[in-house]
């Protein structure tokens, strides 16, 4: 793919990928509905080299509703599997996939260590809701189009991970026994600070509104706090909490601790953070937790701890 480093070329080359701007359907729901209490998990996979250990990993909390970050589909470095099909299918479950990034190499140095291939039949990367009951609507919502990763003079490009594209969310309406509710898989941007993070989430709640009005929401994802904010790198100086809280969501949906550790790709980290969240409006949290990354066997899947909730779906006056 040739095209000058910039801005105004990263936003064509978006507009002439049916990829960025469409989401793919699959998988099977085994309910036709969701009872009012759910339990929902969040997890970014770290390009979920094992979906078959992933799908089993969640399987104890029986989530309902998962939304996954770091999904892979064509890459190389994941024997060109389509990862989240993978996982819903292990799990019973529908899905909806999108493409955050257009991968245009292998990967970085620890990940090529995993290539089955030296290409990619695709080359996508992205999020991913997976439902055990069928969508009555879906939603691909762009956070950014401008090249974070791609153009010299966002001074995010890394040489190492060339790619098209830009963070994103999913939002999906499902049915449940009170009536539809909104889920939503986020990724935010890990290459800046908060203020550019601060936009992206402001952007994403304006747009859960219009797709969603009314409804009660439960937005999951790695949201990247505390990334680029030095010294300490504290998630408390975000400013997209207090965003969030003014429009009516909670964040008692999250449990306590960080959500990074140590993985195959990632083996070295140099500082533990809490990048993991799910924020509610119109449930009720009843429970929550961190599930740990490493598997039975002592493999870390992740990067990322799953961080989950069960919730209970407010009732509605008109019911």
């Amino acid at each position: 793919m040739a095209a000058p480093r910039t801005t105004q070329a990263h936003r064509s080359l978006m507009a002439s990928l049916p990829a960025m701007n469409t989401l793919q359907l699959g998988g099977e729901a085994k309910a036709a509905q969701l009872p009012a209490q759910i339990t929902v998990a969040a997890w970014n996979v770290e390009r979920c080299l094992f979906p078959e250990e992933t799908a089993a990993h969640l399987a104890p909390i029986a989530p309902d509703i998962v939304l996954l970050s770091e999904v892979d589909c064509g890459m190389a470095r994941t024997a060109q599997r389509h990862t989240t099909e993978e996982v819903a299918r292990a799990l019973g479950m529908t899905y909806a996939f999108g493409v955050e990034f257009h991968e245009l190499d292998l990967g970085g140095p620890t990940e090529r260590a995993f290539c089955t291939d030296d290409f990619n039949t695709t080359g996508w990367h992205g999020n991913a809701v997976l439902s055990s009951v069928p969508f009555e609507r879906t939603a691909l919502i762009r956070l950014d189009d401008h090249g974070h990763w791609f153009t010299p003079e966002s001074g995010a490009a890394d040489p190492e991970q060339p790619r098209v594209g830009g963070r994103m969310a999913i939002a999906a309406v499902v049915p449940t026994e009170r009536g539809p509710i909104c889920v939503v898989s986020t990724h935010l941007e890990s290459n800046s600070a908060a203020e550019h993070r601060q936009v992206q989430f402001e952007l994403l709640l304006e747009e859960i509104d219009a797709f969603a009005p009314d409804m009660p929401v439960l937005i999951g994802g790695d949201l990247n706090t505390g990334n680029h904010l030095p010294p300490d790198f504290d998630w408390r100086r975000e400013t997209l909490f207090v965003l969030a809280e003014d429009q009516g969501y909670s964040w008692a949906f999250t449990a306590e601790g960080d959500t990074t550790r140590p993985s195959l790709i990632t083996p070295h980290p140099d500082r533990k953070m809490k990048l993991d969240w799910l924020a509610g409006r119109g449930f009720t949290p009843v429970d929550k937790g961190v599930l740990s990354s490493i598997s039975a066997n002592g493999t870390p899947l992740s990067d990322h701890d799953c961080v989950w909730t069960k919730a209970d779906i407010s009732a509605r006056s008109d019911t």
